[in-house]
């Protein structure tokens, strides 16, 4: 079977689902006791988490290139560097020295854009997605509407009706997929519903409706030639003629119609993009602008707002009118940064979207561990350790945007050989590397 049928079987089997959820599936099942009275200060693993890519195996070339990173950040000129655990340890040691030394200085950290500055020492190069439909690759989502844009046309010639559809949603903006779609299936409706009127057998194509909605629309020309319908001049005029002898075999109308209205933009997984950072790399957090929801010159005219809002600092506002503000900072970000700081002084650092759940955290902290099955809590200077009626909160609900640092607390016997224990699995260690 395709990819493009496999599409299409999922979302069938998904709509059936929520079908039989509708018509109702009988009470569900308490949980039992022992769950019941589970701590709600930490959260326990959950087994069916947030597994990352599959990553290929490293090569010796870039096992030689992690190890020269690791050696730039400890300043060393020796040209062999030891990247065991011990040596990862030591340097995270002597830089939280340094870092409590420096503590005013890190103690407020900015969050800047980098509109016109390429060369600033960003947190992380941008945004980055999968699509399991199409590839493993990792690309940003520019990239991706280029991909996905090509490996549909390329499913064209062998599934034109199915293909035609996706085509419509993925590479025309969204309120034109809907018209032309909503459109189309008025065309197939009437010839279902009036098979012997043979004015719907015909579409003018200097047609007002046609030329605003359809014709110009990517995917949908190709769609009604799967339907059936052949350009033929009458009169010197152009029009297209519906027969059912054109129809692609193995479709009919009606299966058509259902594949106008299953069809979707393909989606995209956000990609943790996991960095491991060392204590001096997580001392500032500056964001590409792929972070916000707005653009560069929206982003420079809100800083002129704040510029002005500092100076009429003076008046009392209300509790109302400063919240309102804040939602508004707020709402200037698509993505968010998390770093989590383990008791050893490393970090790991994830982009979530700013309203994925706090569960979806710990889901990516518990797969990044050694241990799986050990239990621990998260912990945020603003919020404290985070419950389990929070897990259904957004990172937007609890303000953790744009970016968060939380602090790491194993619950069980682990934690107390205090820095001396590492938590994250070894292979992690190797992402260790200058930003």
């Amino acid at each position: 079977m395709s990819k493009i049928k496999r599409f299409f079987s999922k979302k069938k089997e998904e709509a059936a689902f929520k079908l039989k959820l509708g018509g109702g599936l009988g009470q569900g099942h308490t949980l039992s006791a022992q769950n019941q009275e589970a701590s709600t200060s930490s959260r326990k693993p959950v087994t069916d988490a947030y597994v990352p890519p599959k990553r290929k195996e490293l090569s010796n070339e870039v096992r030689s290139a992690a190890a020269a990173a690791l050696a730039r950040v400890e300043n060393k000129d020796s040209k062999e560097f030891n990247t065991s655990l011990a040596a990862i340890k030591a340097q995270a040691k002597r830089e939280l020295e340094a870092e409590r030394k420096l503590k005013e200085e890190i103690s407020s950290p900015e969050t800047t854009t980098v509109e016109n500055n390429p060369n600033l020492n960003l947190a992380c190069q941008g945004v980055f997605f999968r699509c399991p439909i199409i590839s493993e690759a990792i690309l940003s989502k520019k990239e991706w509407k280029v991909k996905i844009k090509e490996f549909l046309y390329q499913q064209l010639d062998a599934e034109k009706a199915l293909t035609s559809c996706l085509i419509m949603y993925n590479c025309n903006n969204k309120e034109k997929a809907e018209d032309c779609i909503g459109t189309l299936t008025k065309y197939l409706e009437n010839i279902i519903k009036f098979p012997e009127e043979e004015k719907y057998y015909k579409i003018r194509m200097s047609n007002r409706i046609f030329c605003e909605k359809v014709r110009y629309v990517e995917g949908a020309l190709d769609f009604l030639q799967a339907a059936g319908f052949r350009e033929v001049d009458l009169d010197n005029e152009m029009f297209l003629i519906w027969s059912k002898e054109n129809v692609d075999q193995d479709y009919d109308l009606t299966v058509l119609i259902e594949a106008l209205q299953n069809s979707e933009p393909i989606q995209l997984v956000l990609d943790r993009n996991i960095k491991v950072l060392l204590p001096s790399q997580a001392k500032r957090v500056l964001l590409p602008d792929d972070f916000y929801r707005i653009s560069p010159e929206e982003i420079k005219r809100e800083q002129q707002l704040r510029a002005e809002a500092i100076e009429s600092a003076q008046i009392l506002k209300t509790k109302a009118m400063r919240e309102r503000e804040e939602q508004r900072a707020l709402r200037m970000y698509k993505y968010a940064l998390v770093r989590v700081k383990f008791p050893n002084g490393l970090f790991i650092q994830g982009t979530f979207g700013v309203y994925e759940k706090i569960s979806d955290i710990f889901e990516f902290v518990q797969s990044c561990l050694q241990d799986e099955t050990i239990e621990f809590c998260l912990i945020a200077s603003s919020e404290g350790k985070f419950t389990e009626e929070d897990m259904d909160k957004t990172l937007y609900d609890l303000r953790l945007v744009p970016n968060i640092v939380l602090l790491f607390n194993a619950s069980n016997e682990t934690a107390s050989s205090g820095q001396d224990v590492n938590f994250l699995k070894e292979e992690l260690l190797l992402l260790v590397q200058s930003i």
